[in-house]
């Protein structure tokens, strides 16, 4: 699949927000590597998270629950 420069903006877009996300478990994660989610679909983010502590839900999860049904 080759990408539109549409997609690849958009792209783009999502990734800086994950990676503002990640930046929130700034000293909280060591020694696991900070972490950002963002869940789109059709378009729309419907779901956000990150890596909060170390020992707790890792982005993923944290995204999947705040998307719910919508994931």
């Amino acid at each position: 699949m080759t990408l539109t420069a549409e997609q690849a903006v958009l792209d783009a877009h999502y990734m800086a927000r994950a990676i503002e996300l990640a930046r929130k478990g700034l000293y909280t994660t060591h020694p696991n590597p900070r972490v950002g989610c963002v869940i789109v679909r059709d378009g729309q983010v419907v779901g956000e998270g990150w890596h909060e502590r170390t020992g707790e839900p890792h982005a993923e999860v944290h995204a999947l629950r705040a998307a719910g049904a919508l994931a």
